[in-house]
């Protein structure tokens, strides 16, 4: 096998172990906090770790880029959760579907926000 593949291969199995780790949160995070809560957490929680993980790499970046692959698009990406948001969001009450929009993205772009808030003061990112 070529080094290129055996770094694809790499890149799958880390994208996999993060993944199933951040799958399994969400679904402890859902037995936690049921329905529009629990999602709303993850959701928050996702942005603004991802926030830190984009922007401590446009810095120091002391993370590897393997370390990069299995938080960000493994882990983050199992753990947050569009699909769930929107057919949350379209069977609640009209005020809810309101709520749940406006909370899920200002709490989403609020995350981001602190999160490199937090690469620049602590992680050295720009």
């Amino acid at each position: 096998m070529s080094t290129q593949t055996l770094r694809r291969l790499e890149a799958v199995a880390l994208v996999g172990v993060g993944g199933f780790a951040g799958a399994n949160l969400r679904y402890a995070a859902a037995l936690l906090w049921p329905g529009l809560p629990g999602t709303l957490a993850v959701n928050a929680a996702g942005s603004l770790a991802l926030g830190f993980i984009v922007y401590e790499a446009a810095g120091r970046g002391v993370l590897a880029d393997e370390s990069r692959t299995v938080l960000a698009t493994g882990f983050l990406s199992s753990l947050t959760t569009y699909s769930t948001f929107a057919v949350q969001t379209a069977q609640s009450a009209p005020v809810w579907m309101v709520a749940n929009v406006l909370g899920n993205y200002a709490l989403g772009f609020l995350g981001v926000v602190v999160g490199r808030w937090l690469a620049v003061t602590y992680g050295g990112g720009r």
